[in-house]
């Protein structure tokens, strides 16, 4: 193989590979949005235990986001979220619901 072709096929592994992870992160990133969003809604029906349930599915994948690319903005969600799932918890529906809009709103700031 010529040496155009290795630095070729090199440079396009390095770049589907960089892609990849960004891929990764993303999809984790938009997955805690969801839930998230989720969260609130459940929050602001007075469903706090859903909500809950919801912050915990977020925090996993804004974790995993975290841990591919800290981010200040995840880091806060992070934050956020494990308020949100102590209160909803709790039967603290309505700081349950700040606590994920908070993350939400960190989240879109991402």
């Amino acid at each position: 193989m010529s040496r155009t072709w290795q630095t070729a096929l090199l440079t396009g592994l390095l770049t589907l590979g960089v892609w990849g992870v960004g891929y990764a992160q993303s999809a984790h990133l938009a997955a805690a949005a969801k839930h998230t969003q989720v969260a609130v809604t459940e929050g602001k029906a007075g469903h706090a235990e859903l909500a809950a349930q919801h912050a915990q599915a977020a925090l996993t994948h804004a974790e995993l986001a975290e841990k591919e690319q800290a981010n200040p903005h995840t880091e806060a969600a992070i934050k956020a979220l494990k308020e949100a799932i102590e209160h909803g918890k709790m039967g603290h529906a309505d700081i349950a619901t700040k606590a994920a809009q908070t993350a939400l709103d960190a989240l879109k700031a991402k």
